[in-house]
């Protein structure tokens, strides 16, 4: 086979690619083979080109080549073809040369993004690679088409992708023209991705919560924002990162903040705004801004909405970003608003929630991850690009419990016994509707839980378990309305927080807590029911590792 019988040439000009021969050439191969047809005395087989015919192409250099009207390829044929461009239709149309270097792991199909969409889709003509060139770290060659009827596509702007399963991801965007563009791609085994495709598949109960929001990692810093929140359930956090990396690869078929996983990437770019109309406008909404070389399009990945002014945060799909004082319209092109002020542009990680370490994640921004689920080890950027890093919580555990069966007290520890005397009340309670336990200033610890329980010494002597559903880490614990008219706590009473205070409900009862410093904690278990057992006690530590104990059941029968 020869590139002569691989290419036909009808008498109006469309040159079609024949057969089923794999065989590819360079444009500048497939110039000569038009000029070589062009200089015969008359046509031969199925290529109607001959010494009567106008001239079929013209050569600028060995890597532009202009196809003279009529004569045009269609895009089957352009797939034959590598190493530089092809213009026809007097410059309506252009096939232009990419040329991927870098090196990659294993079998990678790399992928190009085009206009927001997947050029040839999940499983492209150049496979794992075409037109390669081992000795120059030539990965792939092969032409993109940028220009149709008279129109740029996107700009001429394509995004090579690699996101094959188990490898690190990578991307890089590139604007096309005559010639060849180069895109530089590189990846390797990535080590912290290493579970089976088919088992992460049915990871669904990691979640994730999608918009503007507020999370407060505990950490000083109070609610700062975030446009997710995943929740990773009982996996891990890189197990958390497997999943995020299932969601995008390549061949998904997930929706991720309402576009085709393959696409999502993560906020791009943001701005304030002003003058809105006709509003509000939705997160994960497709916005659009000006026309012609001003036009772009984005997804809405957060919106903070506060009335006729606020910010937005998009992923660009296509066209450029807006400039100061640019309409911006929602998809149904009701709402509008006015860019104010600078478009920041920010920067996306290959993997959208970031980088892992194996054991925590590097974050990418804006990625916001339930503080629970995070160690001191982690860090997140919120949505101003300020990274948070969570403090150490710690987690006590008490095992060896019987559900149902078993009462649990897990205090702080004074002469191994309860710490009754852990706080003191600044301010008596008396009334009917008490909502607040004033232990005065400076004198809740710094490791207390944001919610739980204390015990509360009342005047007869009783200490009453009063849930409390938060504390200003100075002085005041928040209660819900809570009758002490019939039983009164004087001020100086004693208050202890009990860490664990209930009947179990499993075979083991956890607290946690920010840890602050090293404390030592009283532990009770306790079943005087239908298989009872002596009273168990015992202190236990609890340290920046956490702590734990384990009650020892000796039968009282």
């Amino acid at each position: 086979m020869s590139i002569y019988d691989d290419f036909s040439i009808a008498v109006n000009g469309d040159i079609r690619h024949d057969g089923t021969s794999l065989i590819t050439y360079t444009v500048l191969e497939f110039h000569r083979m038009l000029q070589n047809l062009a200089d015969n005395a008359s046509t031969t087989g199925n290529d109607l080109i001959d010494i009567t015919s106008s001239t079929p192409s013209a050569r600028a250099t060995d890597n532009i080549i202009t196809l003279n009207s009529p004569y045009n390829i269609d895009d089957d044929a352009a797939q034959y073809l590598y190493n530089g461009s092809i213009e026809q239709d007097g410059g309506n149309t252009l096939y232009s040369g990419l040329v991927v270097v870098g090196s990659i792991a294993g079998a990678t199909t790399l992928q190009v993004v085009q206009n927001n969409a997947l050029y040839d889709g999940d499983a492209p003509f150049w496979g794992t690679g075409l037109n390669v060139d081992e000795a120059a770290n030539i990965l792939s060659r092969m032409l993109i088409k940028t220009k149709t009827g008279g129109n740029d596509i996107d700009n001429k702007k394509i995004r090579v992708y690699a996101r094959e399963w188990g490898n690190t991801y990578a991307e890089f965007e590139v604007t096309m023209g005559l010639g060849n563009s180069v895109a530089a791609i590189f990846t390797s085994t990535d080590l912290n991705n290493t579970t089976v495709v088919t088992t992460v598949a049915t990871w669904n109960t990691i979640t994730n919560l999608e918009g503007y929001q507020l999370i407060d990692l505990l950490n000083g810093s109070g609610p700062r924002p975030y446009y997710s929140q995943w929740d990773r359930a009982a996996y891990t956090i890189n197990q958390l990162y497997e999943r995020a990396k299932w969601l995008t690869r390549r061949g998904s078929t997930s929706v991720v903040y309402g576009m085709d996983g393959e696409l999502f990437r993560g906020i791009t770019h943001q701005w304030d705004y002003d003058n809105e109309q006709n509003g509000p406008f939705m997160e994960n909404d497709v916005i659009s801004w000006g026309t012609g070389a001003t036009a772009g399009t984005g997804a809405l990945l957060a919106l903070l909405d506060s009335g006729v002014t606020g910010t937005m945060w998009i992923q660009l799909l296509t066209g450029v970003p807006p400039t100061n004082n640019m309409e911006v319209t929602d998809s149904t092109a009701i709402a509008t608003c006015d860019v104010n002020g600078t478009v920041t542009s920010r920067s996306v990680s290959p993997v959208f929630l970031g980088q892992s370490t194996g054991s925590a994640i590097i974050g990418g921004f804006g990625v916001g991850v339930q503080a629970s689920d995070l160690t001191k080890n982690d860090k997140v950027f919120d949505l101003i690009g300020v990274q948070q890093t969570p403090p150490n919580l710690v987690t006590f555990t008490v095992y060896g419990l019987v559900s149902g069966q078993d009462r649990v007290l897990v205090t702080n520890s004074q002469a191994s016994t309860i710490d009754w005397s852990q706080m003191t009340l600044n301010t008596a309670l008396t009334a009917i509707n008490e909502t607040a336990v004033d232990v005065g200033t400076g004198n809740i610890p710094a490791d207390t839980p944001q919610t739980g329980n204390l015990r509360i010494e009342l005047d007869s002597g009783i200490y009453r378990l009063v849930p409390y559903l938060s504390h200003n880490s100075d002085d005041v614990f928040t209660i819900a309305a809570t009758d002490f008219s019939g039983d009164e706590a004087a001020a100086t009473n004693n208050v202890f927080i009990s860490y664990i205070d209930k009947l179990a409900d499993a075979a083991t009862a956890i607290f946690q807590v920010v840890y602050a410093l090293d404390r030592t904690l009283f532990v009770r278990v306790r079943d005087g029911g239908a298989t009872p057992i002596k009273t168990f006690e015992t202190t236990a530590g609890l340290s920046d590792a956490g702590g734990s104990a384990t009650a020892n059941r000796t039968s009282d029968v």
